[in-house]
C-alpha cells in the first residue's frame, strides 16, 4: 500500500508561475489515496484556477478565511489540526517571510500556525530573490522551528535567467513528502538501513571491464520503500541507468573492492543491511595501463582472482539484521539455503536469474531457516514493496528475540 493512502494533506499554493506544476502534485496525491485540501492564496488564483484543483482532488478549494470545507467545520482551525502533513508549493518569498514572522492574515498562514503536523515548504522564485539575505534568514528561521524546506533546483526560470529557484518536479515533491511522513509515523523511523544495488565492474584496461546484467531496479525500489517507512537510508550502487532516489544518502561505487569499503563504512551504525547488489565474484589479476590491442589471430587469456565476499565478511556482526540475495540459474532453493548459512544471514531472497534479469516482473522466494515464502510474480517495484514489508516484520521479530527475558541480564 502507498504510504500516502488515507493521509490528510493540506496543499498550499502560492502566487508563482510554478503553480502549474502543483496541479500534477494534487492529482498524484489523490491517485495515491490521500485526501487533499487545497488552499490557494489570492495571488495563486492569477496563475491557476481553483476549478482545476477541485476537479483533480474532488474536494472544494479554499481561498479565504471563511471558506467552509465539506464537513462544515470552520476551515482555518480544523484543516491544520486534522492534517497529517502540510505542503506549501510553490512557496513564494512573501509567504516564507510571513510564515517566519508568525503572521496569520490569510487562510494558509493561519492553517500553518494551527497545525502540529510536519510542514514541507518548497520555495520557487527568482534566484536573486531566493539568495537574498532576508529570504535566507527566513528559511533558516523556519528550519530552526522544525519545518522541512526543500531546496529549489538550479535551472532556467520563466524569465531568461538561470539559477537556483526552480520548483522540483512533482515526483520529487511526492518522494520528499513520503520520506517526511515516514520519519513521523513509519515502522522504520529511527532505524538506519543500508541497501546495495546494481552490478560491479572490474576493469580489464582503461576502456573494458567484466560486469553483469544487473539493472539495479530492485535495489533502488527497496531503498525508496525503506525511506518511505521512515528509515535513514544509505544506497550503495554500482553503475546503473537509474536516477538516485530522493531523500536517501547515495554512494556510487564501481568495483567489488569499492563496494566492500562502502558497505563496511555504512554498516558501522546500521540496523539492517539489504545486500541486493550483484557483486562480481572475480576480477582481473592485473589491469592493463593502456587499451589492449589485438595481435593477429592470437587469443587472450585473463587471469582472474577472487573478490572478497562482501556480506560474508560481516557474518560476525550479529547486531545487524542481514538480508542477502541469491540469483541462481539452477538448484535455486538449495543454493539459496547454502548461502543463508555460509554468510550468516537472517534472510535470503532467491530468484531465477534467467527469468528476472532484464524483465519488468519478478518472482521471489524468501528463506528463513527451513521456511520458504514465495511471493507472487509482480512488477519489480511492487515486489520490492512487498518484500520490504516482510523484511520489516521479520526484523521486528528478530528485535523481540534479542531482548533479555525477565530476570536475565543484557550483554
Amino acid at each position: 500500500m502507498d504510504t500516502l493512502a488515507g493521509k490528510r494533506i493540506v496543499l498550499g499554493v502560492c502566487g508563482s508561475i510554478a503553480a502549474y506544476k502543483v496541479v500534477q502534485v494534487a492529482r498524484d496525491l489523490t491517485l495515491a489515496g490521500a485526501q487533499v485540501d487545497v488552499i490557494m492564496t489570492e495571488a495563486a488564483e492569477r496563475f491557476v484556477g481553483p476549478a482545476t484543483f477541485q476537479a483533480l482532488t474532488g474536494r472544494p478549494v479554499l481561498t479565504d478565511m471563511w471558506s467552509l470545507p465539506e464537513d462544515g467545520v470552520i476551515g482555518h482551525v480544523s484543516l491544520g489540526m486534522r492534517a497529517d502533513a502540510v505542503v506549501i508549493a510553490p512557496a513564494t518569498a512573501n509567504t516564507i517571510a510571513r510564515l517566519a514572522a508568525g503572521l496569520c492574515d490569510d487562510l494558509l498562514t493561519t492553517t500553518v500556525l494551527a497545525t502540529r503536523a510536519p510542514l514541507l515548504i518548497a520555495p520557487a522564485m527568482n534566484p536573486s530573490m531566493y539568495e537574498h539575505p532576508a529570504t535566507q534568514a527566513n528559511v533558516a528561521t523556519l528550519r530552526a522551528r522544525g519545518a522541512y524546506v526543500l531546496e529549489p533546483e538550479v535551472g532556467r526560470m520563466a524569465e531568461p535567467v538561470v539559477g537556483r529557484g526552480r520548483l522540483p518536479e512533482p515526483a520529487d515533491l511526492l518522494a520528499e513528502l513520503r520520506a517526511l511522513l515516514g520519519r513521523q509515523h513509519g515502522p522504520l523511523r529511527g532505524r538506519r538501513v543500508v541497501v546495495t544495488a546494481g552490478g560491479t565492474r572490474e576493469p580489464i584496461d582503461p576502456v573494458r571491464y567484466l560486469g553483469n546484467r544487473s539493472s539495479g531496479q530492485m535495489g533502488y525500489a527497496l531503498a525508496e520503500r525503506a525511506r518511505d517507512l521512515g528509515a535513514t537510508v544509505t544506497l550503495i550502487s554500482g553503475p546503473v541507468a537509474l536516477t538516485p532516489p530522493r531523500a536517501v544518502t547515495y554512494v556510487a561505487v564501481e568495483t567489488a573492492l569499492e563496494m566492500r569499503a562502502a558497505v563496511q563504512a555504512a554498516c558501522t551504525q546500521a540496523d539492517i543491511l539489504i545486500m541486493n547488489a550483484a557483486v562480481a565474484d572475480f576480477r582481473p589479476a592485473h589491469i592493463a595501463a593502456e587499451k589492449i590491442k589485438k595481435h593477429g589471430d592470437a587469443g587472450m587469456t585473463l587471469q582472474l582472482v577472487q573478490n572478497p565476499d562482501v556480506v560474508g565478511e560481516l557474518a560476525h556482526r550479529t547486531d545487524i539484521f542481514k538480508v542477502g540475495f541469491a540469483a541462481e540459474t539452477h538448484d535455486l532453493l538449495a543454493n539459496a539455503r547454502s548461502k543463508l548459512q555460509r554468510k550468516g544471514l537472517n534472510l535470503i531472497v532467491a530468484n531465477d536469474a534467467i527469468a528476472s534479469i532484464g524483465q519488468p516482473e519478478i518472482t521471489l522466494t524468501v528463506l528463513d531457516g527451513e521456511q520458504a515464502v514465495e511471493l507472487p510474480r509482480q512488477l519489480k517495484a511492487e515486489a520490492a514493496a512487498t518484500l520490504l514489508d516482510l523484511i520489516v516484520a521479520r526484523f521486528e521479530q528478530w528485535l523481540l528475540a534479542r531482548q533479555p527475558r525477565a530476570g536475565e541480564i543484557a550483554d
